[in-house]
């Protein structure tokens, strides 16, 4: 996939978000082969989980800040090169924009990163769904969508046993929960972000910002380590697969897509994160968790389907 650079002779409607929408308000056909929002949102999650489990196998070399250092920094490094950002331009507000969705990608990695050095994979991105989950209840103007997050959220119980999460490291679920909280705010300010910059400009510079706050953290932790050739090569996929791709899809999906539709289909993260778990690292699924898959999938579908023929909603905050 070629991610979008800035063209700064494109016409001023061209960064305005989309609708899908022609001058005179019937639907603009879609190109053949091309994703609509909602399958820009599932590719991103399974290129991130799929990203996130080969980041597990990585935590040994250098630990879990050096992976969100490797990630981040290799992550901004191919954004800034690949969109070439204009810099000038901007407003006060639009810079401020940008920084908070950089402070939030950085906390949102960070603490996720933490929970998975002590908790499973399928567990930690089941407790940080729940973030996502209540902004999908908080966004919605629909009475309906409550439902389909509560069938989402039993799923998302059933995965952790029914809701059964005192074994655990009490930290780890700690740092997962945190976790959840950044990638609702992460979603609120990716789509400011969307509004505010043209194509994936917002999205560089916001990488970049979260890249130079982490970089400490990861010096310290891991040193020397960050710099050998084998540990760069995986930080480097594991940046792409778990950054580039899925931040640049989520951030286009976000510019059609309803706050609350966006949301519940996080709600898909846990099975694509059982999944991943399953093929990389010999986590096996029990039936429990195959039953709260299949209402998580439900769920989602049944969100696509509410909102279907409805316009855009505006991301509350």
């Amino acid at each position: 996939m070629t991610l979008p650079s800035a063209d700064q002779s494109a016409p001023a409607a061209a960064t305005a978000p989309s609708t899908g929408l022609t001058s005179g308000g019937s639907r603009a056909p879609r190109r053949p082969g091309s994703l609509g929002p909602v399958g820009l949102v599932l590719a991103g999650g399974i290129s991130v989980q799929f990203g996130g489990a080969l980041a597990v196998t990585l935590m040994p070399r250098t630990g879990a800040l050096g992976v969100v250092t490797l990630r981040l920094a290799v992550a901004a490094l191919v954004m800034l090169v690949v969109c070439r950002p204009r810099l000038r331009g901007h407003s006060r507000t639009d810079w401020g924009t940008v920084i908070v969705f950089g402070v939030t990608m950085a906390a949102m990695n960070g603490l996720f990163y933490q929970a998975l050095a002590r908790i499973p994979l399928g567990l930690a991105v089941t407790l940080e769904v729940l973030g996502p989950l209540a902004l999908s209840v908080l966004a919605s103007r629909r009475a309906v969508n409550v439902v389909w997050a509560g069938l989402a959220l039993c799923g998302v119980f059933l995965l952790g046993g029914g809701g059964g999460f005192a074994d655990l490291d009490p930290l780890g679920v700690a740092f997962a929960l945190a976790a959840g909280l950044m990638w609702a705010l992460y979603i609120v300010f990716s789509a400011r972000t969307g509004r505010r910059f043209p194509q994936a400009d917002g999205l560089a510079l916001a990488m970049a910002v979260a890249a130079v706050l982490f970089l400490p953290l990861g010096i310290v932790e891991s040193g020397a380590r960050l710099v050998d050739p084998t540990t760069l090569a995986l930080g480097a996929a594991v940046a792409v697969l778990s950054s580039v791709l899925p931040y640049t899809l989520e951030l286009l999906a976000l510019r059609r897509l309803p706050a609350s539709t966006f949301a519940v289909l996080m709600s898909l993260e846990p099975a694509i994160a059982a999944t991943a778990g399953f093929l990389i690292l010999d986590q096996a699924l029990s039936a429990l968790e195959a039953l709260a898959i299949a209402l998580v999938i439900g769920a989602s579908m049944g969100a696509v389907r509410t909102q279907a023929g409805r316009g855009k909603m505006e991301v509350p905050g």
